[in-house]
């Protein structure tokens, strides 16, 4: 029932943000951090909102990714908390453009990542080396935060931030045992709906993944249009400060038993793994149960081609599979069928349909997809469950 209700919550955009006292209001110009920042859409980044400092840093900018609540294609959903974000100096990039109706997917996440890659290599750009592509985080609000969850495997992706949000089905647990990232999470408290859910999605992290959780008792709106996106905006600027740039000051908010959070009288903390000199990433378990992928070029023609990828089982069944796509440069996907992608450019994770996820020892299952430029030199690996 509460995960019928929640998805009942995640699937509309939430009417009103519960506040600490205080009614929303509009940010404050610029943020709060020293490079005023605001808004901005970009013609090769369709339906996004880029929020940026007014003037480059001169320090390249780590990316942050975001899904609005109630995945809303309107990219000024949370504009006090992302202004807030990239004005201490930080990409911060919504799915949706300013005031656009409609909704969003994870793949939109991916297409702004891809795009702050490109614009960093791209001579003539304004962004032309001033972005770190070696930091990115991907995060969400509500129906956004299951967006972040979708992409966290990107291999691009350095840590995953989730925001009153928690997997619907016992069936998509799978998305937590793929993460190798640190991860946390920023919740309303017993009173937000996504509660239960995020609770339940903590108890099933990997072992040894760096982790962080602190309940706000704000319910389930957070504090996103208050000034400055409120004290969510705040701690999000302090973690992404630690993940995304190394300053343990600010990293000290989270991690060790004294934590600045742990000691505020306001949040319930709880940690995991969590050192400021740097994380251990958990160990790689040997699975269980593993496949095997091949890939062909079924048909190539001037600026596309058509692709199979072959999917067998190991010498135990399979429950599930992922295969990931290695494109080469200049090659994305237009069109896939069998199987469902996450991404269309550089590496592109692929999960089984419902229908043929599950194999027997030695099965095989096919999908294949249509992509442009040129189809040779793609590689895949798979892993089962």
């Amino acid at each position: 029932m509460r995960r019928a209700l929640l998805a009942a919550v995640l699937g509309s955009v939430t009417a009103a943000a519960v506040t600490l006292g205080a009614a929303p209001a509009t940010a404050a110009v610029g943020g709060s951090g020293p490079y005023p920042a605001d808004y901005e859409t970009s013609a090769g980044l369709p339906n996004h909102t880029i929020y940026r400092p007014q003037t480059l840093p001169s320090q390249p900018m780590p990316i942050f990714a975001w899904g609005n609540g109630g995945c809303s294609a309107n990219g000024l959903s949370q504009q006090n908390f992302l202004r807030e974000i990239a004005s201490h100096g930080f990409l911060a990039i919504a799915n949706g453009g300013p005031n656009a109706s409609g909704s969003t997917n994870s793949q939109m996440l991916t297409q702004s990542i891809d795009w702050a890659v490109a614009e960093n290599s791209r001579p003539g750009s304004k962004y032309f080396g001033k972005i770190d592509t070696t930091k990115v985080a991907v995060g969400g609000f509500s129906c956004g935060g299951l967006e972040a969850y979708a992409v966290s495997n990107d291999p691009r992706v350095t840590t995953t931030t989730i925001f009153s949000s928690g997997l619907l089905n016992d069936a998509d647990d799978y998305q937590l045992r793929r993460l190798t990232k640190p991860i946390a999470y920023f919740v309303g408290g017993p009173s937000d709906i996504a509660y239960p859910n995020a609770i339940d999605d903590w108890g099933k992290l990997p072992a040894g993944l760096p982790a962080f959780m602190g309940n706000l008792n704000v319910g389930h709106g957070g504090t996103y249009d208050q000034v400055n996106g409120g004290e969510f905006g705040r701690v999000a600027v302090l973690y992404l400060k630690w993940r995304l740039k190394g300053d343990t000051t600010a990293g000290a908010t989270f991690a060790g038993s004294g934590c600045g959070l742990c000691r505020s009288g306001q949040w319930q903390v709880q940690q995991r793994n969590l050192t400021l000199g740097g994380d251990t990433p958990p160990p790689t378990e040997e699975p269980s149960t593993g496949c095997s992928a091949t890939y062909a070029v079924q048909d190539q023609w001037n600026g596309g081609f058509v692709a199979n990828v072959t999917v067998t089982a190991g010498s135990a069944s399979l429950n599930g599979w992922r295969v990931t796509l290695g494109l080469p440069g200049g090659v994305s996907i237009s069109s896939l069928w069998n199987a469902v992608a996450n991404g269309s450019s550089g590496a592109v994770t692929v999960t089984n349909q419902s229908y043929n996820g599950r194999l027997t020892a030695g099965q095989s299952a096919t999908f294949g997809f249509q992509g442009s430029g040129n189809g040779s030199g793609a590689t895949v690996t798979c892993t089962g469950s």
